[in-house]
């Protein structure tokens, strides 16, 4: 029994800390270019809650770059919505986004390099109030801060979080992986919800992966454009139109 105990044990152990595919066009890559031909549609609407400058010096105040309308339509890697600490971006979608065969909506972010990686959480919702994260993981060491400037993350270390790669490349979402969640329907999301991660391996400030590990990536960033850069949302797989519309965000006919 204990030897089954073991194995087992040392099985979960590899999950938690496995390799998943890297950088944009490198073998094994799963990320989706802005151009495409599986892009069927982008956000109609985009409404943005700003986060901090610094969230450990809130006396810099909030995110300043870019508008709420920047994070719908195209991805072309300039004009981007800057989130900052923490920083919440809201896209509605009408038609909807619905399960398919494989990632159903990827989300862009603009970073200058495979290895500085400014990331998100992402949740959905298929009523525009209740909305469920996709289980995030990050095996990047917490132990060592990586600096604002410091090119060094590592993109094969991360699961599930947007900004996993270089700009005009986006982070691909499979909704099937929520399919156990009764209140969600994944055939029908309506609003996508992008969350900074404060990358801060303060624990006074740090975002957690679904594992429970600080998430590290380059923190302080104390400038306009601080946190995560939205620079759209893209459907891969999109249902029929509605003719409601939801208070978040309304989307539009």
């Amino acid at each position: 029994m204990k030897s089954i105990v073991l194995v087992l044990s040392c099985f979960l152990s590899s999950i938690g800390f496995a390799q998943f595919d890297g950088a944009a066009l490198t073998s094994g890559s799963l990320a989706i270019s802005k151009d495409s031909s599986a892009i069927v549609a982008w956000a109609n609407t985009c409404v943005v809650e700003r986060g901090w400058l610094d969230i450990s010096d809130k006396s810099l105040g909030f995110a300043t770059h870019g508008t709420d309308d920047l994070g719908t339509d195209y991805a072309d890697g300039t004009d981007v919505v800057s989130l900052g600490d923490s920083g919440v971006a809201t896209l509605a979608f009408n038609p909807s986004i619905t399960n398919g065969p494989g990632p159903d909506f990827a989300v862009f972010e603009n970073s200058f390099s495979d290895f500085f990686l400014e990331l998100a959480f992402v949740e959905v919702s298929s009523n525009g109030v209740d909305f469920y994260r996709f289980p995030a993981i990050s095996n990047y060491p917490d132990t060592a801060q990586i600096g604002p400037f410091d090119p060094i993350s590592d993109p094969t270390k991360l699961h599930n979080l947007a900004g996993k790669y270089r700009s005009t490349f986006g982070t691909p979402f499979d909704l099937s992986e929520l399919d156990t969640i009764q209140e969600l329907n994944i055939n029908q999301i309506t609003h996508v919800r992008i969350i900074d991660v404060v990358g801060s391996v303060d624990p006074n400030y740090g975002s957690q992966d679904a594992n429970g590990n600080y998430i590290n990536d380059p923190f302080p960033t104390p400038f306009a454009s601080s946190g995560f850069d939205l620079d759209g949302v893209a459907v891969l797989h999109q249902g029929p139109l509605s003719v409601s519309s939801n208070n978040i965000g309304d989307t539009r006919i």
